[in-house]
């Protein structure tokens, strides 16, 4: 059964199965990150806590509905392209190429410091996608420019509970999900 690669038998007209598989590898890994987050954003919501709960608990929802659709979207352009897209948790944890996030049960704060992280990640991996198909594909690079356009608002609203009135993201710096999560429970306690 094909899935990606040089097996494709067929594409969408005027585009090469090169083309096409190349286009396909990378939609499937931009597939896999993103049933990650909307697995990873579900966790928060369950595993949130603190006076602001009841916020990112409501916050997280639609993200999670859109970041799904956002999947869906994926998955039928891997099929357009004549691949196959892989959608079950094995192949999941198999080929991802980052760790599991790494927060259980913590304060609303800490869990979107920790989140800011995750976004960073996606957002750069999409973007990359999105100008790696800007000649060769460009109807995949308007639905991942459009991904993009909802998933860096996701962050922005994240990073609202962040920033310091002094326009300082508590995040700057962090290199761990773990480290962001400190430095922005730190902040928090900062602030008057």
């Amino acid at each position: 059964m094909p899935s990606q690669g040089s097996d494709l038998s067929y594409t969408v007209p005027g585009m090469s199965t090169q083309d096409s598989s190349r286009i396909v590898a990378m939609l499937q890994l931009r597939l896999h990150a993103l049933n990650d987050l909307h697995l990873t954003l579900k966790h928060i919501h369950w595993n949130v806590v603190g006076p602001h709960f009841i916020a990112v608990h409501e916050m997280l929802d639609p993200q999670v509905d859109e970041v799904r659709s956002m999947t869906d979207d994926l998955a039928e352009r891997i099929s357009t392209l004549g691949g196959e897209p892989k959608g079950t948790p094995g192949a999941l944890v198999d080929e991802r190429t980052w760790n599991d996030y790494s927060i259980g049960r913590a304060e609303a704060i800490e869990h979107l410091g920790a989140l800011d992280l995750v976004y960073t990640g996606v957002i750069k991996d999409h973007r990359e996608a999105m100008q790696a198909t800007e000649t060769s594909d460009p109807v995949t690079q308007d639905m991942l420019i459009e991904q993009l356009r909802g998933l860096e608002l996701f962050q922005w609203f994240v990073r609202a509970h962040l920033e310091s009135s002094g326009g300082r993201l508590s995040t700057r710096g962090a290199t761990t999900e773990t480290g962001a999560a400190g430095q922005a429970a730190d902040q928090a306690r900062e602030q008057p």
